[in-house]
C-alpha cells in the first residue's frame, strides 16, 4: 500500500456543488441592521370607525366625570362660604364683647344720610361701600381678609361683573346679609303688634334674644333687580318675612339659595346650617321675579320667629 492510500482526501459533495458559506444571524458586526422579510410598513392608520368609537368613548368619559367634578367644586365652594360666615359671625360676637353686649349696627342713618352698613362705609351713596371702615372689620384678621370673609365664592362671578359697573345700591357686601331688622337695631314694641325702630345707631343686646341657636344672624344673600347680573345685585340684609313695622307687609326676599337649592345661614350663637327654601313670592318694583333666581326664605311657619326676640 502506497504512502498515498493513507491519506484520506475529502469527500465531494455528491450533488456536485460547491459548499456554501452561511452568515450565522448571531454573529453579525456589531451594529449592523437586519431587515425583516417584509419591507412593506407594518403599522396601519386608524379606521374613521375606529376614531369614531374612541371619540364617543371619551365623550361618555367627559359626560360621567364633569357633574362629579361640578359637584365637587360646588361642594368646595359651599364649605369655604360657610367658613366665611362663622368668621362674620365669630367677629359680630368680639364687637358685642367689647360694647356691652350690643351686636353690630347693621345700616347707621339709612333713612337720612344712608353712608353706613355692617362691612363698610362710603362718602356718597352713589358709591359702593368701603370695607376698611366697616364697624365689623377690627374684629377680622385685617383689611383684607375682612374682604375675603365677606365675599361667598359662589357669588364671586355675580361681584365680579357688577364691580365697577355702577349697577346696585348695595356693592361692598359679598353676598351676605345681616339680620338688620332685629339684630342690627334697637326696638320696641308698639301698637297692633308692631315693632318699630328705637336706634338705628346700636344693635340689639344678644340678651333680648330668647334663644340664639334659633335666630338668624347672616346668610347668603342677594337682591332681585333687572339692572343686576342674571336678575341679581348685591344686597347687606337677610329680610324677615314681614316688614317689624307692618304686620303683614311682605319686604321682598333677600335670602339666596345659591348652593344647589340651599342658602349657608350662620345663628346668633355661632353655629351655620345650609337651608332649604320653603316659601318665596315675586316681590315688586324692580322688574324681577325674586323667586324665579333663588331667593326667598326657610323654615315651617310663615312669620318673623327665626330672626326676632321671641
Amino acid at each position: 500500500m502506497g504512502r498515498e492510500s493513507l491519506v484520506r482526501r475529502p469527500q465531494r459533495r455528491r450533488d456536485g456543488q460547491r459548499r456554501r458559506h452561511h452568515r450565522d444571524p448571531q454573529r453579525l458586526a456589531p451594529g449592523a441592521v437586519t431587515r425583516p422579510a417584509n419591507h412593506r410598513a407594518t403599522r396601519r392608520a386608524f379606521t374613521l370607525l375606529e376614531t369614531l368609537v374612541a371619540m364617543s368613548v371619551i365623550g361618555a368619559l367627559v359626560g360621567v366625570l364633569l357633574p362629579a367634578l361640578a359637584s365637587a367644586r360646588g361642594a368646595a365652594q359651599r364649605a369655604v362660604c360657610a367658613s366665611n360666615l362663622r368668621q362674620v359671625q365669630l367677629a359680630n360676637d368680639y364687637y358685642a364683647n367689647d360694647h356691652a353686649g350690643r351686636l353690630l349696627p347693621a345700616a347707621i342713618g339709612i333713612a337720612t344720610t344712608n353712608l353706613h352698613r355692617w362691612h363698610g362705609t362710603r362718602s356718597t351713596p352713589a358709591e359702593p361701600f368701603d370695607p376698611a371702615d366697616g364697624p365689623i372689620t377690627p374684629y377680622l384678621e385685617d383689611g383684607a381678609a375682612s374682604v375675603r370673609a365677606r365675599a361667598c365664592p359662589t357669588f364671586e362671578p355675580v361681584l365680579a361683573a357688577l364691580e365697577g359697573s355702577g349697577r346696585g345700591f348695595e356693592a361692598g357686601a359679598g353676598g351676605y346679609g345681616y339680620n338688620a331688622a332685629f339684630a342690627g337695631v334697637v326696638r320696641r314694641p308698639a301698637a297692633g303688634g308692631a315693632w318699630v325702630i328705637e336706634r338705628d345707631d346700636l344693635g340689639s343686646l344678644r340678651s333680648r334674644f330668647a334663644d340664639p341657636s334659633s335666630t338668624v344672624a347672616f346668610a347668603d344673600a342677594a337682591f332681585a333687580d333687572r339692572r343686576g347680573v342674571g336678575g341679581l345685585i348685591e344686597y347687606s340684609f337677610a329680610e324677615p318675612r314681614f316688614w317689624p313695622d307692618f304686620p303683614g307687609a311682605r319686604p321682598n326676599p333677600s335670602i339666596h339659595f345659591r348652593h344647589g337649592g340651599s342658602a349657608n345661614t350662620a345663628w346668633l350663637d355661632g353655629h351655620v346650617t345650609a337651608e332649604r327654601r320653603s316659601h318665596t313670592w315675586a316681590g315688586i318694583g324692580f322688574g324681577v321675579d325674586a323667586g324665579a333666581v333663588g331667593l326667598g326664605w326657610f323654615g315651617r311657619g310663615d312669620g318673623n320667629d327665626l330672626f326676632d326676640y321671641d
